[in-house]
């Protein structure tokens, strides 16, 4: 769940780096991340990675209500975000984040991120 279309941009290319392959779902917004949610049945998703600073709806919203959801409680949430606040880190695992990573600035950076997208996928069920 991203805003931003060139940081979405790049967590597209993220996965491309690493040659991860599947199908990507980019919502723009707190409140259409949680309808998305709530819709699914099944199968859900490997990996979501949710950004803090949604429109409508805040990201802690969509972890929150990730985690409420039985079938989504082994699903890996990574929280990536600007913000590099204790109190966001915080709040991001206390609600059940896998992992918070702060959006990195450089562009090799944000692509390395690919490699931390590709382990966490290896490491679900």
């Amino acid at each position: 769940m991203e805003d931003n279309p060139a940081d979405a941009l790049l967590v597209r290319k993220a996965f491309e780096a690493e040659e991860i392959e599947g199908e990507i779902t980019i919502l723009t917004d707190g409140e259409m991340a949680i309808q998305f949610i709530e819709g699914i049945d099944s199968p859900v998703p490997d990996l979501v990675i949710i950004d803090l600073n949604l429109p409508k709806k805040p990201g802690r919203e969509v972890l929150k209500s990730i985690r409420q959801r039985e079938m989504y409680r082994a699903v890996p949430v990574l929280i990536l975000s600007s913000s590099d606040t204790q109190t966001d880190m915080t709040d991001a695992m206390l609600l059940g984040a896998s992992r918070y990573i702060r959006k990195p600035t450089r562009l090799d950076e944000f692509l390395g991120l690919g490699a931390v997208f590709k382990e966490t996928l290896g490491q679900t069920p």
